[in-house]
């Protein structure tokens, strides 16, 4: 089948995985709330970064070598595993220290200068520590590149196609989410939402402990 004609349904795909619920819709989701707009962008532009850098070693076949080895699987679920738990906790605590925190602002959580590449290497970690994103693009990729076309090119192409659809995505949804920031940002709403985001982030860190091969 010609690469044009599957495009529709990769495009679909990627919609659909976009959308599911994981580790990067629940950070994305917190910062925008606390954070505003502008300082969502790193963290998309980290996981999507992630997102191709995967796609990428699979074309290379590196992925493939990942997915099939018992060690490497385990030190990335492991990795994988403390990545989310330490995000989780780390929201917990805020959401404790928050928790005697009566007045009410519109200001976005303040930051410095270096939290913005904080963000955005926690979302290239957040990706990269991810064992079934290299099983995942090992088995998702080869079914829309035709048997004519050079593998590593129509994949690092195709990449590129999923994380400019997927950022766009993602930043309406923090334009969105942040539209309603003095919301999120009520002491009590900000509390319960750093919460369910750890409580989040934690069960998924459990669940990629958990994994098998």
């Amino acid at each position: 089948m010609d690469l044009l004609a599957m495009l529709p349904a990769f495009v679909l795909a990627v919609v659909l995985i976009s959308a599911s619920p994981g580790p990067a819709m629940a950070l994305i989701l917190r910062r925008a709330a606390l954070r505003g707009f502008r300082r969502t962008v790193p963290i998309v532009l980290g996981l999507e970064l992630g997102i191709y850098l995967w796609a990428v070693l699979a074309a290379a076949g590196v992925a493939a070598l990942v997915a099939a080895s018992e060690v490497a699987f385990t030190v990335l679920r492991v990795v994988g595993a403390v990545v989310l738990v330490v995000l989780g906790v780390r929201a917990w605590r805020s959401a404790w220290r928050d928790r005697g925190v009566t007045v009410v602002t519109d200001a976005p959580v303040a930051e410095r200068a270096t939290d913005g590449w904080r963000a955005f290497g926690e979302g290239v970690m957040v990706q990269m520590a991810n064992p079934k994103a290299a099983m995942f693009m090992v088995a998702f990729y080869p079914q829309f590149v035709p048997a004519d076309r050079p593998l590593f090119a129509t994949t690092a192409g195709l990449a590129l196609l999923q994380v400019v659809l997927e950022t766009a995505l993602y930043l309406t949804l923090a334009a969105s989410v942040a539209r309603a920031g003095a919301w999120f940002r009520r002491p009590r709403v900000r509390r319960r939402l750093e919460a369910v985001t750890g409580t989040v982030l934690v069960g998924l860190g459990v669940r990629v402990a958990a994994a098998s091969h």
